[in-house]
């Protein structure tokens, strides 16, 4: 069994999340915020067979999209006169995914 965390754009997190539960997969979703621009994500949780991880990664790719945006310079950043800080354009949204074996799983 394995552990399934997805950071996906806050944007893309309805689509992913609906695709995955339709294909079966169960979700368990948390509003976290990106440390660098500060942005809104969602962090899903799934556990899953070993032989479904390939499944969900390509369904998280497939409704996932980075896209680039214009953000302050300094965004993130206190103490930032408005004169220092220059429009800066970043791409945003995707997925970050990472697979973990599960050494023990219950539901109680």
């Amino acid at each position: 069994m394995k552990l399934i965390t997805a950071i996906v754009n806050k944007e893309d997190s309805r689509a992913v999340n609906s695709a995955l539960v339709e294909a079966g997969f169960v979700v368990t979703k948390l509003s976290t915020t990106g440390g660098f621009l500060l942005a809104q994500n969602v962090t899903m949780l799934i556990g899953t067979e070993d032989e479904k991880v390939e499944q969900c990664i390509g369904i998280i790719s497939e409704h996932s999209r980075q896209r680039k945006e214009m953000v302050p310079s300094g965004a993130g950043y206190g103490g930032i006169s408005p004169a220092e800080i220059h429009p800066l354009e970043v791409t945003v949204g995707g997925a970050t995914v990472f697979v973990s074996p599960v050494e023990r799983f219950e539901k109680l």
